[in-house]
């Protein structure tokens, strides 16, 4: 599966009177769908809180998945890991304490942190990264 940005002002995948989705839109729609298939339920999309953001949010069986997924079309600039630093994985995992913590009465559940990389708009160019790094 790729996923394309039109090249017209007519994007088919924008609403009438929307902007057409942007490229990092794109890969975490191509994300969601590739975990999907994969077996992942999608929780949450985008969730934000002050201070930090995930990508996803998904279930994989009994564990709760934190998903940052990450499009880089130049690796001249280090590609897709590189740019996964260690300031960012605190965003990620400050922005993982808080939904966990919005989840109040319910038993915490086992948790990883998962890094989906992406070359290119396209399901050939994603690589999975399971528990990339963990909160300390």
């Amino acid at each position: 599966m790729t996923i394309r940005p039109q090249a017209s002002d007519k994007d088919s995948t924008a609403g009438p009177g929307e902007r057409p989705p942007t490229a990092g839109v794109l890969a975490e729609r191509l994300a969601a769908s590739f975990l999907e298939r994969s077996g992942l339920t999608i929780l949450r999309r985008n969730y934000r809180c002050r201070g930090g953001e995930v990508d996803l949010i998904c279930q994989e069986r009994r564990v709760l998945v934190f998903v940052e997924v990450r499009l880089r079309r130049n690796a001249n600039y280090g590609g897709a890991a590189a740019s996964i630093t260690g300031a960012k994985q605190r965003r990620i995992i400050l922005a993982a304490r808080h939904y966990l913590a919005s989840q109040a009465g319910q038993r915490e559940p086992e948790c990883r942190f998962d890094c989906l990389l992406l070359d290119d708009l396209s399901d050939t160019a994603i690589e999975w990264l399971r528990d990339a790094f963990a909160a300390p």
